[in-house]
């Protein structure tokens, strides 16, 4: 049965420093795990950004076996079996009897000192011990690890450990805790005293402790920060500048006609109001980067035209409040017995593209003007070129439909996203490829091959001409539409990139990842320039503000939270979604932020207050402050029957859309 949509409509209820390179343990590993997956391509390129020479590539795969065995070397003791499970509670007790300010930052010890030691035990042959070890306390552990710990449990021999993704992660890159002196001085000195050697020389080899000046975190700030597969982020890790203020727009002047009825009768003629818009800046963002950092598009004459229309629609918005909320018309697909995956809306909210598991896309107008493809070639010779209307000559109009079907990719369509011109359209796929279309032919131009696994994600650039994909590799990569070879390999990850998307300025993207971290890409040199920490499980998407000063995060944690990214500081998590959050956007002005997912359900939250509470406060000396009430920032909740929010995407005029699949219940 063919695919149908229904529409219904609801009304209102610092100085610049550059983040230190890779280290040559954590490098070796990645490029061990890229040779043993055969991802050649993602291989060289990450040779190519570290500045590897080109003749280190033979010695690096002589030594891959070598690295490996260095790496667990560092797990090799002589120690008694019997020792582990007394010293671990003997940690426990050290830090049970702690004060109370201590005690909450010291508990972070418990899970990584955990690991480490069953990873010794399994090392050194002692099997029995290690299993009954890892049994003896591994519900002691926080429930964000427990998935972490299936896959640990699997690990119960030496040759396992060769082949676990988890532990050369937690090996090559040291897990860090962020400790106030005070804390950690005091733990060591009581570990010393007790001779505790088997956990100071974990707290020596395995982790990285942040030491801070000041006073102890809070449980709640430590919370809000934990739950990344490797610990918090590193605070010189956000002392890099960025530069995330919004671009100068372009000095276009236009006269706006707004028609005003010119009397009671019908037949009374309208009358028209005629005003100037002048699309400027009123106010330059000193947090803006320089207009020409990275080479952008220049405008063409088709671009400022549609700049004009776009302000034209901007100026006519609805300004959302806590008393004015926004009308939310939902778009649900019928009858998808084909999966449907993603959904994608245009920016000016005329078309919208839906990724489905058969490998198929499906586009739809949601306007009017129905779907046309181009005449064909031998027709396209005999018109004139020059004539003004040559644009509308080349449309057949035999070919008008409201859905048009876009058949090529071999594996499920993960994503898509339109070009600023709407006259491209991306798409990921799981046969590991990208795919650039051609809505005036509805056919293929470009098959971008990078990814040598599922792409999860793919999106434009607000400028156009770049893009970025990510996907199970664990990389993002920068993308031009002019050349099938990536520009920009975004590796760091340790474990899938889930998400991405552009910053409004174009200079920099965020991804997210199943390790729990976000982080944020200088797309001008592949840095990586600010990491968050705090989901406590897989995110699943990613959306900066419209004013580029903040970054907001969802995902199967059913937490929706918002970044600050002058300090890469958690400000405010969202709760009250019961399942995963699949799609974020914020109105046009970004004083209300709309979310959904599988809980069936679209959720406002009145966001301008945080913000501007925000950019006041000064979190450069003081521990992460957040705020917890969700329910004041609650706006309200729109329930579905049945049906999945897949895509959520505010109009130029403030207006809510919102598409998803009908699930008929059983």
């Amino acid at each position: 049965m063919a695919t149908t949509m229904e529409v219904e409509v609801k009304k209102e209820p610092e100085d610049e420093t550059s983040v230190e390179p890779l280290d040559k343990e954590t490098l070796s590993a990645v490029l061990q795990f890229l040779k043993k997956n055969n991802l050649k391509a993602t291989e060289e390129l990450l040779k190519k950004e570290a500045n590897l020479e080109a003749g280190s590539s033979n010695g690096t795969s002589t030594r891959s076996e070598q690295d490996v065995s260095s790496v667990l070397s560092a797990y090799q003791s002589e120690g008694d079996p019997s020792m582990y499970e007394t010293n671990y509670k003997n940690l426990k007790h050290v830090i049970e009897t702690a004060l109370d300010s201590r005690k909450v930052e010291q508990t972070q010890l418990l899970y990584p000192v955990f690991v480490h030691m069953y990873l010794e035990l399994v090392y050194n042959g002692h099997e029995g011990a290690a299993v009954n070890f890892f049994e003896a306390f591994r519900r002691e552990q926080e429930d964000y690890h427990q998935d972490d710990l299936v896959q640990l449990s699997t690990v119960t021999k030496k040759e396992h450990m060769r082949h676990s993704e988890l532990i050369m992660n937690l090996r090559s890159s040291k897990y860090v805790l962020r400790l106030s002196r005070d804390s950690y001085q005091s733990l060591k000195r009581q570990l010393q005293e007790k001779s505790n050697n088997i956990v100071l020389n974990i707290l020596q080899e395995h982790l990285y402790i942040d030491v801070f000046d000041g006073m102890p975190r809070s449980k709640e700030q430590i919370e809000a920060a934990s739950g990344g597969m490797c610990g918090e982020a590193k605070r010189k890790a956000n002392k890099g500048k960025m530069s995330f203020g919004l671009l100068k727009e372009p000095d276009i002047n236009l006269l706006l006609d707004d028609e005003e009825e010119g009397g009671e009768g019908e037949d009374k003629p309208k009358k028209k109001k005629v005003k100037r818009l002048d699309i400027k800046k009123s106010k330059p963002d000193p947090n803006a980067p320089a207009q020409n950092r990275i080479p952008l598009p220049e405008m063409r004459d088709v671009d400022k035209l549609e700049k004009i229309l776009c302000f034209r629609e901007l100026s006519k918005r609805v300004h959302l409040s806590p008393d004015l909320l926004p009308s939310v018309c939902f778009y649900t697909l019928l009858n998808a017995n084909q999966g449907l995956i993603s959904v994608e809306i245009s920016d000016d909210s005329s078309l919208l593209a839906a990724g489905f598991a058969d490998s198929n896309i499906r586009i739809w107008t949601l306007t009017p003007k129905k779907l046309r493809s181009i005449k064909p070639a031998d027709v396209l010779q005999e018109l004139e070129k020059e004539a003004e209307d040559v644009m509308e000559r080349i449309m057949d109009e035999r070919s008008s439909a409201d859905c048009k079907l876009l058949v090529g990719h071999s594996g499920p369509v993960y994503s898509t996203s339109f070009s600023p011109d709407r006259n491209l359209l991306l798409s990921a796929s799981g046969d590991g490829t990208v795919r650039l279309w051609n809505l005036y032919t509805f056919s293929t131009l470009v098959c971008y091959k990078g990814h040598n696994y599922p792409v999860w994600d793919v999106a434009f650039s607000p400028f156009g001409h770049y893009f970025v994909s990510c996907g199970k590799d664990r990389t993002a990569r920068l993308w031009t539409t002019e050349s099938h070879q990536p520009i920009r390999l975004f590796a760091g990850h340790y474990s899938d990139v889930t998400c991405v998307c552009f910053h409004p300025n174009s200079n920099y993207v965020a991804t997210g990842s199943c390790d729990r971290m976000i982080k944020v890409w200088d797309i001008l040199n592949g840095k990586c320039v600010r990491i968050m920490t705090g989901h406590k499980s897989t995110i699943q998407k990613v959306l900066f503000s419209p004013n580029g000063h903040f970054l907001t995060s969802a995902g199967e944690d059913s937490s929706v939270m918002l970044w600050g990214l002058r300090h890469s500081n958690l400000i405010a998590e969202l709760k009250g979604h019961t399942e995963c959050v699949y799609s974020l956007s914020f109105c046009r002005d970004g004083n209300v932020l709309a979310s959904g997912g599988l809980d069936n359900s679209v959720r406002l939250w009145d966001v301008k207050k945080i913000f501007a509470e925000a950019e006041s406060e000064d979190f450069t000396s003081a521990p992460q402050v957040q705020h917890n009430d969700s329910s004041k920032l609650s706006l309200g909740c729109y329930p579905t029957k049945s049906t999945t929010i897949h895509h959520l995407h505010f109009t130029r005029r403030n207006l809510l859309l919102a598409a998803g699949a009908f699930s008929s219940s059983s």
